[in-house]
């Protein structure tokens, strides 16, 4: 078995898509089809479908065991009740993109880009499950958070309710610790709040230690530096102005490093998606007023 970190820019095309087949009368229209209805000189011809192209996935790492991308913000990574109208998720797209079927590893919220882990068989998938059960994985995302913290890092040790869907009393709460550290101090010309003619905003990287659901999200939360673009956990008037200001509305968190050993030969691994470009000039900014310097 062989497998390397692919270029930033490595793409597998699809085996095959529907464009590429013959339509029938009978053929599902999808969203993204366009029907063309213009007049043919054969009575019986069936229309003509015309699928819009999907974007190949990003692929980080490929080996026979595993297949890594570069989920983008807003896709979700496979199909749930949840999202029933959504037709698009990344196991789709993979499993098409490879032309063999995917195992979802693990999961990452559908605002949340970065790295994202399948197996390309069962076995493996449970091994993976297992690694990530006895936290044999260690995972580093980026977050842009509201506010400055008064200290450069620390690590947030409070415990979750399991489902965060549902309220919090009653339900048994899990521990949780989620390791962090601020990389930039930014001010935006940009005002959130009548009091204040400025916004300030800052870079974290978060290191969770389990991996609860939306961990990182609600941890930072409690520690009232809520992630910008959070819609469940976050500011609604702060998430608004802001995506006005960047031109750009998602929930800003990216899941940028992922290591572990190789399921099958050992080998560790440790497995980057750089940050897209809207994060370029966050991350090029100087730290301003940095009380801990």
């Amino acid at each position: 078995m062989t497998g390397q970190p692919l270029p930033p820019d490595a793409e597998l095309q699809p085996r095959s898509t529907s464009a590429d087949r013959a339509t029938s009368p009978h053929t599902d229209i999808a969203v993204g089809m366009h029907i063309s209805t213009e007049p043919t000189d054969a009575a019986h011809e069936a229309p003509v479908v015309h699928v819009a192209p999907v974007a190949p996935l990003k692929l980080l790492y490929l080996d026979d065991a595993l297949a890594v991308i570069d989920k983008p913000a807003g896709l979700l990574v496979h199909r749930t009740a949840l999202d029933a109208h959504e037709d698009d998720a990344a196991l789709q797209r993979l499993r098409d993109q490879l032309g063999r079927p995917v195992w979802p590893v693990h999961r990452l919220d559908r605002g949340t880009s970065g790295v994202l882990v399948f197996a390309l068989s069962a076995e493996v998938a449970s091994q993976m499950g297992v690694a990530l059960a006895e936290r044999l994985t260690h995972k580093r995302y980026l977050a842009l958070v509201r506010g400055w913290p008064a200290s450069a890092h620390g690590v947030i040790d409070h415990p979750l309710a399991r489902d965060p869907e549902l309220p919090s009393a009653g339900q048994p709460h899990l521990e949780a610790q989620t390791a962090w550290s601020c990389l930039h101090r930014l001010t935006l010309p940009v005002s959130t709040d009548a009091r204040f003619p400025t916004t300030r905003v800052s870079v974290w990287a978060c290191e969770p230690v389990q991996g609860r659901r939306h961990q990182i999200r609600r941890h930072l939360k409690h520690v009232a530096h809520p992630i910008i673009g959070d819609a469940n956990h976050g500011k609604g008037p702060l998430n608004r102005a802001l995506a006005a200001h960047f031109g750009l509305q998602r929930l800003w968190l990216h899941a940028h490093r992922l290591q572990f050993n190789h399921p099958v030969t050992g080998a560790p691994l440790s497995l980057e998606a750089p940050p897209g470009p809207e994060w370029a000039g966050l991350l090029a900014a100087d730290d301003q007023n940095d009380p801990t310097a």
